[in-house]
């Protein structure tokens, strides 16, 4: 069975960097025989949380909120590929997540994340931990991270350097890991029922 998973990015900046390794991440897992499909926050630009998408009487969401609530639902595992700005984590991503609750449950994630530093977004990584974990995700335990994002990628958004090559070294073990638990997750559903 084809694994379903959401790259998701959320950079709104001009200049962004991370995108490279989004767009690297999408191809790569698209390699291993996944449906990996990029969820750009910045592309799908909701407001500012106000009204979570269960909050909306059934059929009356935005249309971008309907949408991406069924490709949510319809994911078998989660990507997030995060930046770190001022030790924290990146509003724009953080937004997008906080607009869904249960359409995220039961489902694994994994976080890849990024800096212009040596120390390759850690600290925001450590942060996403906890958020997916009480988002009802289980959190793989290989991490990716990238230093140096500015020089990790070349003009055609390839690995390239130190970086690039930490990247393709570390990447096989981070996607084994998401998918012995998405196959987990989805042998899980099939015999049991969530509890809620």
């Amino acid at each position: 069975m084809t694994d379903k998973i959401l790259i998701c990015y959320g950079s709104y900046r001009s200049d962004r960097q991370g995108i490279r390794l989004a767009d690297y991440l999408v191809r790569a897992f698209r390699d291993r025989g996944a449906d990996a499909q990029l969820i750009d926050a910045k592309a799908v630009d909701l407001p500012m949380l106000d009204r979570m998408y269960k909050e909306y009487p059934k059929g009356s969401a935005p249309a971008k909120l309907e949408e991406l609530a069924g490709k949510i639902v319809a994911a078998d595992a989660f990507v997030f590929v995060t930046g770190e700005y001022n030790w924290g984590v990146q509003p724009g991503l953080k937004n997008l997540t906080d607009h869904f609750l249960e359409e995220w449950f039961w489902r694994p994630a994994a976080v890849a994340s990024y800096s212009a530093g040596r120390f390759a977004g850690a600290r925001a990584a450590l942060a996403w931990h906890g958020i997916l974990s009480e988002m009802g995700m289980v959190v793989t335990s290989a991490p990716l991270a990238v230093g140096g994002i500015g020089q990790a990628f070349d003009a055609g958004g390839e690995p390239a350097g130190a970086g690039g090559a930490a990247l393709e070294k570390s990447f096989p073990r981070f996607a084994d890991d998401l998918a012995w638990w998405t196959n987990a997750a989805r042998v899980q559903r099939a015999t049991t029922a969530p509890p809620y």
